[in-house]
């Protein structure tokens, strides 16, 4: 069940840039019509997550799928990227339409509001996946480390094996079987910000199993690997701002200090 991934094969990459169907308060706040052209200390978001990934060890350049036309260019500030149209009602499903299509695997994912990425969180993030062994690992970051450089910031915690975890929107598809992974997430897509719900569907036995357990987050996405029949593995970072993206205005107020401050 596990992936053994070539290291030597290149990683592709893909930016999920999509605007919510319901609309988002924060582009309402800001007066821009997608998130990813929002000015972060005078650079377009979009543009600072493209830079730390042309920098890092993932393959250049960047697919952006959500984005084309003048949208793109504005957000991406004269770095070179790929369009990719959404052609699903959701991030699981526009990413299970593009490798359908363009992109295969092995992939790195992540966002357009990851204004805080740097090279050595996609590097870390990438050696520690590859070295899992997994068919799909996800990033995430411990509360403790988060609320150490930032105690000021709301996340949403999953708590799992005893570890309170959040997530840092970096994935890593080590081979086609993560697909059954994506596949679920797409039938769980509405209840993200409940875990609970998101157990629940593995049955209630399963789910509190999950939801009990304290033998270590590496157990409870052992046992979520067994139910889906595909290896998922999490991958712990060391970097507070990898789980700070922006969500929220009170994230961009944070993410605006933060860079301001590491410019100076």
């Amino acid at each position: 069940m596990t992936a053994s991934p070539d290291q030597s094969r290149p990683v592709q990459v893909l930016v999920l840039a999509g605007a919510r169907a319901a609309g988002d308060p924060l582009c309402d706040a800001e007066g821009v019509a997608s998130k990813a052209v929002i000015d972060i200390v005078g650079q377009p978001m979009l543009s600072r997550v493209l830079r730390a990934l042309g920098a890092s060890r993932a393959d250049a350049p960047a697919w952006v799928l959500g984005l084309e036309g003048a949208a793109l260019e504005a957000a991406a500030d004269g770095i070179p990227c790929q369009p990719l149209a959404s052609q699903g009602r959701g991030p699981a499903s526009s990413l299970i339409r593009a490798l359908e299509g363009p992109i295969s695997t092995p992939l790195l994912v992540t966002t357009c509001d990851h204004a805080l990425l740097t090279p050595a969180m996609v590097d870390s993030f990438l050696a520690k996946s590859i070295a899992s062994d997994a068919d799909m690992t996800v990033g995430f970051a411990e509360r403790s480390v988060i609320e150490a450089e930032y105690p000021e910031t709301k996340r949403t915690y999953l708590r799992l094996g005893g570890a309170e975890l959040s997530g840092c929107n970096l994935f890593y598809l080590a081979s086609p079987a993560a697909l059954k992974v994506i596949r679920f997430w797409q039938s769980a897509e509405q209840d993200r910000k409940k875990p609970w719900r998101i157990a629940w569907r593995f049955g209630p036995l399963t789910a509190l199993r999950i939801l009990l357990m304290r033998s270590g987050h590496e157990a409870a996405f052992a046992l979520l690997s067994r139910q889906l029949g595909v290896r998922v593995a999490p991958v712990l970072l060391p970097f507070a701002e990898a789980a700070i993206d922006v969500d929220k205005p009170g994230d961009l107020v944070l993410v605006r200090e933060i860079l301001t401050a590491r410019d100076a």
